[in-house]
């Protein structure tokens, strides 16, 4: 099963995260599929950057978010309060 999780980078106490595609018997911060985004949680303001694009499409083909990435994507507008994805906005 493919799996959207969290890998962890960065110093000792100094955290950071990438957002990652991984399939889920991979280890933590071991091999991965796609990097989708980066999560800041020491800075001020927190900062998360989420490629939504491919955050849907992998969504679309079956990944499993983990529960701490289901509430970072709802932040980002890109799943709802019912955890389904929601639809680009489309540009005219």
């Amino acid at each position: 099963m493919v799996k959207i999780r969290l890998r962890r980078t960065g110093k000792t106490k100094q955290p950071s995260y990438r957002l990652v595609v991984a399939d889920s018997r991979s280890p933590r911060d071991g091999r991965f599929i796609e990097i989708i985004g980066h999560y800041n949680p020491i800075r001020i303001p927190k900062v998360l950057e989420v490629n939504a694009e491919r955050a849907r499409y992998w969504l679309g083909v079956g990944a499993q978010p983990s529960d701490v990435v289901v509430s970072l994507l709802k932040k980002q507008n890109i799943l709802d309060g019912d955890g389904k994805v929601i639809a680009a906005p489309v540009e005219a």
